[in-house]
């Protein structure tokens, strides 16, 4: 971006600047000034190498600061001083993208890779394609906005249609310049893609703050990252040293000003792309990137890249391959959910050995028991694994897993970590066999598994682990939304004996608490405010709070709008509730056996008592709207919307939720690591199967037509 000339200007005009005080002559030299500091962020931010040192720099920033407050006529918003927000945001509000962020197709092996290519080479009409390959950053997604060189806007990925505005807190990462000349390519308006990280070195950093200050370390940095973009103290932003890649222009608009051929040419390649965003300032990927003609090349690079993945300065978990030629892309088009003419190859999932120490037994709110399996740490593609869940006593047999084991362990898809195997072969003898409990491990009651079930469970509904496990359920965000109580303060209160089952929720003693470590009355106040609003959640949301086992999200809103009063359930038999919508023998049977208990029953007149309200107050059914007449289930786990706001979509625009798998579903919607469902629905002509992209896509044709 500079010349060896100007870096010697720079430098020179830097201990200028740094040696005299020129606040009398504000006028002359401010944009001087800014042009200085603004070189420094491209050198430390994007290139990495600072000529000037941290206390050097803070100089020249605060000589601009002072400056500017004795002449504030002199501010502009594109000067370093106006990163920093004077304010917190009470909100993030929703801003449409100029062009929906699609998700990219995945591949995860060779031959994906050639298949892919051979289709895209059929919708080219070419014999070989030229395509860019660069890495796929493990972070989070960012969409910028700059018109007429200032920037206007930065957002989230959100949903892929719209993100929240977080335009403050993208302005504290300095590789993102406030402004940028694209004026110079003619380009009035354009939005730019990218990915919002945090360094492996500023991770640990972070993190080794976060400890001296006996604060729980942030997990991996795509979790930092992602977490920092939508906090409400843009300073805090700042101090978490994020960095931004950007990797594609999705959109532009010219200014009619004639340009030079050479930057013409730029803006019709995507490798071009990248050098315009690099010589503009902006950490673009281009010198990790590669123009590759043929797809045995890009296999190869990519092979080459996945090999030194570990030497990166940042975390990667693939890369994209896209065609260079921008109006083939243009030509080549785009499904529902993905561009045909990009594709994301991703690496192999993290592997590591360790030690198995010991296996712990977990009790759950359903009286399930899980067998945890405790493992000498081991670090798997950014995070610490300790502990692993074995799910049930079957996993266990089927992996032939013994205490003192070396054991192969995967972090799923970069992010659950599970054990592959035991490496039998370097058994000693030493080892012990897992021997599972028959008894609960908590209140030492009988454990039970049901014919069909591989779980073993206490029905003990009084044992101490199943009634805190109820609790943290019950004040959860999809069940009642109590804020700012947590799992972590239901166990306290628990401990402490201020809390002992769910209507304790209602009468806690805030004069104890009072007294208690870290909560002052400000917290007092907001806890007392959020049960006391509870008392008016939606009755499906009570039932689903209650923990019935096979109740979901969606079953509780069926049996919601059966009744008229919570107490009408206590009076259906299992056979009126199979005439239910989508609920069977199970469901039936789990739902009457919880009404028929009598400590329930108790439980539930205590809640009435204490104001929390269980009359169905029904919200008018929408019968028509772009989804009148369709059939929806969810499964698996959505990536951009939450469960509970798909569901809500479905049915304000006049759809209906299913329970379950069946002839009279019209679409099944499925997300990461789905179950059952999908094999069911796959037997069943009828029922389309679609992904969250398509739902998203088919409910905005939907609600527009």
């Amino acid at each position: 971006m500079y010349s060896p000339k100007q870096i010697l200007e720079f430098q020179q005009l830097t201990k200028q600047l740094a040696q005299e005080n020129h606040t009398e002559k504000a006028f002359e030299i401010v944009e001087e000034l800014r042009k200085v500091l603004h070189f420094h962020e491209y050198r430390y931010y994007i290139l990495n190498d600072p000529l000037i040192s941290d206390t050097e720099y803070d100089q020249l920033y605060k000589l601009l600061e002072k400056i500017e407050k004795a002449n504030p006529e002199l501010i502009t918003t594109g000067s370093p001083t106006q990163r920093v927000g004077n304010s917190l945001n009470a909100s993030f509000k929703t801003v449409r993208h100029l062009v929906p962020m699609l998700s990219l197709e995945n591949s995860y092996n060779a031959e994906d890779l050639i298949d892919w290519d051979r289709k895209a080479r059929e919708v080219a009409k070419k014999d070989e394609l030229e395509y860019c390959v660069e890495p796929k950053f493990d972070g989070a997604s960012i969409s910028l906005i700059y018109e007429n060189d200032q920037l206007t806007r930065g957002a989230t990925r959100g949903n892929g249609m719209e993100g929240d505005d977080i335009t403050t807190n993208i302005k504290q990462i300095r590789s993102i310049p406030l402004t940028a000349a694209f004026s110079l390519f003619g380009v009035q308006q354009i939005e730019i893609r990218g990915e919002m990280m945090m360094s492996k070195k500023a991770f640990k950093q972070y993190n080794d703050q976060l400890a001296e200050q006996n604060i729980a370390p942030l997990a991996n940095p795509r979790n930092a990252a992602s977490g920092s973009l939508r906090m409400k103290d843009p300073k805090e932003v700042g101090r978490r040293k994020l960095e931004a890649f950007l990797y594609n222009v999705s959109y532009y608009t010219k200014t009619g000003e004639p340009i030079d051929s050479e930057r013409e040419t730029l803006l019709q390649q995507h490798s071009g792309i990248l050098q315009m965003l690099w010589n503009l300032g902006f950490r673009s990927p281009l010198k990790e990137m590669k123009v590759l003609k043929g797809i045995q090349a890009v296999i190869d690079y990519c092979n080459e890249f996945e090999a030194v993945r570990d030497n990166l300065p940042y975390e990667i978990d693939g890369m994209v391959i896209k065609v260079n030629d921008l109006h083939l892309q243009e030509q080549m088009g785009m499904t529902t959910h993905h561009p045909r003419w990009a594709i994301a190859y991703k690496f192999k999932a993290r592997q590591a050995t360790s030690k198995l120490r010991n296996v712990e037994f977990q009790v759950g709110r359903t009286g399930s028991i899980t067998p945890v399996a405790k493992i000498d740490p081991v670090f798997i593609s950014g995070v610490t694994v300790g502990s692993i869940s074995l799910f049930n006593e079957d996993v266990i047999k089927e992996k032939d897993l013994k205490i003192g084991d070396t054991v192969l362990v995967e972090r799923a898809g970069d992010v659950i970590p599970y054990i592959v195997k035991s490496l039998q072969e370097v058994r000693d003898g030493s080892e012990t066999e897992i021997i599972f409990p028959k008894t609960c491990p908590v209140c030492d009651s009988e454990l039970y598994k049901e014919e069909g079930e591989a779980a073993w469970r206490c029905v003990n509904i009084e044992c101490p682990a199943q009634v805190v496990e109820r609790m943290i359920h019950f004040v959860s965000k999809d069940a009642m939304d109590i804020k700012s109580f947590g799992e972590a303060n239901v166990r306290k209160f628990y401990e402490l004996a201020l809390l002992k089952d769910i209507p304790g929720i209602y009468t806690l003693d805030f004069a104890s608490i009072g007294k208690m470590a870290g909560f002052g009355k400000k917290s007092i106040d907001n806890l007392q405010s959020a049960i006391e609003e509870s008392k008016h959640q939606p009755l499906n949301r009570l039932i689903f709070a209650l923990g019935i086992r096979y109740v979901g999200e969606t079953t509780a809103k069926v049996l919601a709008n059966s009744i008229n009063h919570l107490m009408d359930l206590s009076n259906f038999s299992e056979e009126k509730l199979q005439t239910l919508e989508d609920i069977g023998v199970k469901v039936a049977k789990s739902v009457h056996t919880f009404f028929q208990n009598e400590q329930n029953i108790e439980m539930l007149r205590q809640l009435e008592e204490l104001g929390v309200e269980m009359n169905n107050k029904k919200n008018a059914v929408v019968e028509e709207g772009g989804l009148s007449g369709q059939t929806f289930l969810f499964t698996g786990t959505l990536n951009k919307l939450k469960r509970s706001e798909a569901e809500e979509m479905v049915e304000q625009h006049g759809g209906k939720l299913l329970g379950s798998v069946s002839s009279k579903l019209n679409y099944l919607v499925v997300g990461e690591d789905a179950g059952s469902k999908l094999e069911k629905a796959k037997k069943i002509h009828t029922v389309k199967i679609i992904s969250e992209d398509d739902f998203i896509a088919l409910l905005e044709q939907n609600v527009t037509a």
